[in-house]
């Protein structure tokens, strides 16, 4: 059984956690394929959106604390596999296309890490949210805090570390976590992405590596890059049709070039 599956929508790439036996717990060869697949996704011109969601009834229960003694045992082992969480992480943070995490039922620590590398997070009533880190000894990663911080702020932040406790999807609007609610989930996603996919791939582009450097830290930020995102979106064939469109009064066909 593949562990990790990928279905498309349209536009609109599906990606699947697959061990619903194991409430979709990530194993250390998991975290590196899922950097593969974003990495992958990112470079497919005919994906203009992605959805990270869990088979079965949950999203993830992060690591799979399971083979830990086997492969995150002491300090050493410890510094590689956050490696490998934070490449997961980072590739679909920094994949170009706009992103949801449609969450049901466990969404824990490093599933956490996972849906906040999303744009989005839709969930539905059964969410459960936790980061139970401070009951396994171990520090959620730096990037994975900065995510959080992000999101929900410092004192929130706080408070979902050192308790450990769950909550649930109203208090995930309430302290910021999630940004939608509804009983169908994904098809509220899918909508949403189909939005999002119908836009201007380059303005999007730009955007969200603008949006997500200045969040991630003080001096995170490459104006250089930023400004040549924003002159090649200038210069686009894109650009020209947006215009063009709304010249028109039609809706525009982006082709991200």
């Amino acid at each position: 059984m593949t562990d990790i599956l990928v279905s498309m929508s349209g536009t609109v790439a599906i990606v699947t956690i697959n061990r619903p036996a194991q409430r979709n717990s990530m194993t250390l060869s998991m975290w590196q394929e899922m950097a593969a697949i974003f990495k992958r996704l990112d470079a497919d011109p005919g994906t203009r959106a992605i959805i990270l969601t869990g088979a079965g009834s949950d999203f993830s229960t992060g690591a799979d604390i399971v083979e830990f003694a086997k492969v995150r045992s002491d300090a050493a082992q410890s510094t590689a596999y956050e490696v490998a969480v934070d490449a997961s992480s980072d590739a679909i943070q920094s994949t170009s296309k706009p992103t949801i995490a449609v969450l049901r039922g466990y969404c824990l620590g490093g599933g956490c890490h996972l849906s906040m590398s999303c744009d989005f997070r839709f969930a539905d009533p059964t969410a459960q949210i936790g980061i139970p880190a401070a009951r396994l000894s171990i520090i959620y990663g730096v990037r994975s805090t900065q995510r959080l911080l992000s999101l929900v702020g410092v004192s929130a932040a706080k408070r979902i570390l050192f308790s450990a406790e769950r909550f649930g999807p109203d208090a995930g609007l309430k302290n910021g976590f999630l940004d939608d609610v509804s009983p169908d989930a994904m098809a509220s996603a899918l909508a949403f992405a189909q939005t999002m996919a119908a836009n201007a791939p380059l303005s999007i582009a730009g955007a969200k590596r603008i949006l997500n450097d200045v969040v991630m830290g003080l001096g995170t930020l490459d104006a250089d890059a930023a400004q040549q995102l924003i002159d090649a979106a200038s210069n686009s064939y894109d650009y020209a049709e947006g215009r063009n469109a709304f010249a028109e009064k039609r809706p525009p066909k982006f082709e991200g070039r």
